[in-house]
């Protein structure tokens, strides 16, 4: 099991990596200069992210990234309402340093012990994990009262 997990873990980030720096067409992207300022620990957490969480999670946190096809179950949509009202930051900082299976999700989801120490890193992830809830989701319809 743990060596399918380590497996898979590098298929996603070797596959990250190649389209990190490729667009659709093969070519190498061009990087856009930055004009805001971020901190030390913001640019960490926003590689952390880049790198490892939308390989499962997505660039919008939808949990549509390259590895989540195969995966069940599927990550959660970070980015719904929903699940932004049901979770705290602490438990979003704990399932960040420890993995899913801390908080009984799924294992697939790893712990980073490299962000032990690091508060300010792991902050700014709750952060960006923050950041990813649509402001305006789609209303459902609800039924229309019955005409008499």
């Amino acid at each position: 099991m743990r060596r399918n997990f380590m497996r898979l873990l590098m298929i996603m980030v070797m596959g990250l990596s190649l389209t990190a720096t490729m667009d659709c067409s093969g070519k190498k992207k061009k990087r856009a200069k930055a004009t805001v300022r971020m901190s030390k620990a913001a640019q960490a957490a926003k590689m952390k992210w880049d790198t490892l969480c939308v390989t499962c999670h997505g660039k919008t946190g939808a949990g549509d990234g390259p590895a989540s096809v195969h995966m069940k179950p599927k990550p959660p949509a970070l980015n719904q309402t929903a699940w932004q009202k049901k979770v705290t930051d602490d438990h979003i900082r704990k399932i960040i340093l420890g993995g899913g299976g801390v908080v009984g999700l799924s294992i697939l989801m790893p712990a980073n012990p490299d962000l032990k120490g690091k508060p300010e890193v792991v902050t700014e992830l709750v952060n960006i994990v923050r950041s990813l809830k649509i402001e305006n989701p789609p209303e459902t319809k609800s039924p229309s009262p019955a005409k008499k």
